[in-house]
């Protein structure tokens, strides 16, 4: 993603909520290496059927291209915690259409780890179907994670599925990305089929205090790190 905005290139970059220092992986993923933890939000699996219950189809692969995501980065990370932070259904029946190997798949994830799935809008009550903890939110220290964002004080959020419009040399273009000021932060959805809200919607407005955020936004083999005053 090379343009007109300026910006620092890096594999993964370090997003730093309330003091503490997190990875934050190309993938979508959060990562906090002393507590080895990972964060994903806005999985939305089975979204893909959803649609095709409403007539819309689309190909039904959203599902196991979600999953083999998540799959590599945690393998990448081995972490003692997943946390997912709502979202991780697109809908309350969502569960029940996940075809048998994408159950082994989550439940080869899960095996030796700690994993919650935080509530969300689409999913208040996430399976008890599948293996791990239920929670409205959950804290970490300094660190809330919860789904919908309030803009308090170490929140870890997501809900809002950030993205930022940067110029290209090209054109320009929507990118995923990870929106924070050091504060608190807003995570982009991890699903194969989600799609995303700019970050200068003024829906962050009333997140961020002032417009001085920064969008880790997630280009093809690097972040870019650029002020979200500087995003269209």
């Amino acid at each position: 993603m090379s343009g007109q905005v300026a910006a620092k290139r890096e594999p993964d970059a370090v997003i730093t909520v309330a003091g503490v220092a997190l990875t934050a992986d190309l993938s979508g993923a959060l990562y906090w290496g002393e507590e080895r933890l990972l964060v994903v939000s806005d999985l939305h699996l089975e979204k893909g059927s959803s649609f095709a219950t409403r007539g819309i189809l689309l190909p039904p692969f959203d599902t196991a291209a979600t999953l083999a995501r998540l799959a590599a980065v945690i393998a990448q990370y081995n972490p003692r915690r997943v946390i997912a932070l709502g979202d991780s259904f697109h809908d309350r029946d969502a569960h029940e259409r996940l075809a048998e190997t994408d159950r082994e798949t989550i439940a080869a994830m899960q095996t030796g780890r700690d994993w919650i799935w935080i509530a969300g809008n689409h999913d208040p009550l996430p399976p008890k179907s599948l293996r791990g903890s239920v929670a409205e939110e959950i804290a970490i220290g300094a660190i809330s994670f919860r789904h919908e964002p309030t803009g308090a004080e170490g929140e870890i959020a997501g809900h809002l599925h950030p993205k930022a419009r940067v110029a290209t040399r090209a054109r320009g273009i929507d990118r995923r990305c990870f929106a924070s000021d050091g504060v608190r932060a807003v995570m982009p959805s991890f699903g194969a089929y989600t799609g995303g809200l700019s970050i200068r919607d003024r829906a962050f407005a009333k997140i961020f205090p002032t417009p001085d955020f920064t969008a880790h936004v997630l280009g093809d083999t690097s972040l870019h790190i650029i002020a979200a005053s500087r995003c269209y």
